[in-house]
């Protein structure tokens, strides 16, 4: 065990430092014009908007995309079958809008509705977004600014969490930064962005139709989509500017079951193109995308358990040695262990800041709540990840599971 912990310290101090220096690298290029995209590239786009059972958030996004800035734009909103008055609530509010078209189609799931979206869109860009998120005026624009490059066929945005209301979504909200985002910076720079999110991203629309359409064969229809379009030699960007307001979980078991989703998809696309991995034909992605899901998404997740386990084992030692040799034997061995978690404390801390202050609008004093992430949020993390591969190993599918919305998202939460 201590020789597969050193290993996995190496690699993931390794890591860090290297997506940590891709990451600034990425900053600064973009501060001085470099990946900004050219704004005068300005094709018709088509916003397609999945939506099953959102009454309470869905009319609030559609007007966000209305006042875009963003011309000529049309808004395609497709309600797979909602069992609540979603449809009722979107043609009250937008019937006989010009610029919005409104379809119904029996429940399928998120990819079908997506599909639905795509075959009846005009535009030649596809822009996709969850039917709780919210679009600032420019992320349109900045989107599609990237794919006046003719070599990017999908552009990933910066999704925020819009509703910090709690801790919980607050400790989301650093993830999304210190994680998620940071991440694209550095693989955008490698062209390894493994996942166009959801929650807001471009695509090109005659790729996706080429592609057979969003598969409905896994749970991370976004990331599968993604992944085909790197396989065909395809650019995948970022796009920082390109800002998306979403609405986070609010308690711990609903975050449970939205990352089990995440997890359970993730494996399911690391599985299905499996053959690309150290495949010199696929390039990065075969060499750092994949490895990166494989080991750094899957397999230190479900080793870092057993760490906790040992630090617990260790603070149990040094209660022993108290009471075996007395208090100053203990006191060696506490601050030792103390000195060994402190090294992880600090370097989590570091990390976080960096991410934050490369993020033009957050909020900074987010990185003190790192600390208290590792003592009950990296666990929900870590079983999610177990129960993912638990599910896999017994040949369990498992659905979308329907997260309950609130309309808590406020626009500029960073």
């Amino acid at each position: 065990m201590h020789t597969v912990f050193l290993v996995a310290m190496v690699l993931g101090f390794g890591r860090l430092v290297g997506i940590l220096g891709l990451a600034i690298f990425q900053r600064i290029a973009r501060r001085y014009g470099r990946h900004a995209g050219d704004t005068s590239y300005r094709p018709a786009v088509t916003v397609v908007v999945p939506a099953y059972n959102e009454e309470q958030v869905v009319c609030r996004t559609v007007t966000s995309l209305l006042a875009q800035e963003y011309a000529p734009l049309e808004i395609v909103v497709v309600d797979d079958g909602s069992t609540d008055r979603t449809f009722e609530v979107l043609t009250a509010t937008f019937r006989g809008h010009p610029r919005v078209r409104l379809f119904r189609k029996p429940n399928g799931g998120k990819a079908s509705a997506l599909n639905l979206g795509v075959d009846r869109a005009t535009g030649e860009i596809i822009v996709a977004l969850d039917a709780d998120t919210v679009f600032p005026a420019g992320t349109i624009a900045a989107l599609v600014a990237r794919l006046a490059d003719p070599r990017v066929g999908a552009v990933a945005g910066n999704a925020k969490v819009g509703n910090r209301i709690n801790l919980i979504t607050r400790w989301q909200a650093i993830e999304y930064v210190t994680s998620q985002n940071i991440d694209r910076r550095a693989f955008a720079l490698l062209n390894c962005v493994t996942v166009v999110p959801g929650a807001v991203g471009a695509w090109r629309r005659h790729l996706i139709l080429q592609a057979g359409g969003f598969s409905g064969s896994t749970l991370a229809e976004d990331q599968d989509l993604t992944l085909v379009l790197l396989r065909r030699g395809w650019r995948v960007a970022y796009a920082d500017d390109a800002i998306a307001f979403t609405e986070a979980p609010d308690t711990l078991r609903t975050l449970a079951r939205q990352r089990f989703r995440w997890s359970f998809g993730t494996l399911q696309c690391a599985w299905k193109h499996r053959d690309a991995l150290f495949n010199p034909r696929y390039g990065t992605l075969g060499f750092i995308g994949l490895p990166n899901i494989w080991i750094f998404q899957l397999l230190f997740p479900l080793i870092s358990p057993i760490a906790d386990l040992l630090f617990l084992w260790s603070l149990l030692k040094v209660y022993l040695n108290y009471v075996q040799h007395g208090p100053e034997y203990a006191v060696q061995s506490l601050l030792q262990v103390v000195m060994f978690y402190s090294v992880f404390l600090a370097v989590d801390w570091v990390a976080a800041v960096i991410a934050l202050f490369l993020e033009r609008s957050e909020d900074r004093s987010l990185a003190w709540l790192v600390l208290l992430q590792r003592f009950a949020y990296r666990q929900v993390m870590y079983w999610v990840v177990v129960q993912a591969v638990g599910a896999a190993l017994q040949g369990r599918a498992r659905g979308w599971g329907k997260l309950i919305r609130k309309g808590t998202v406020t626009v500029g939460a960073g």
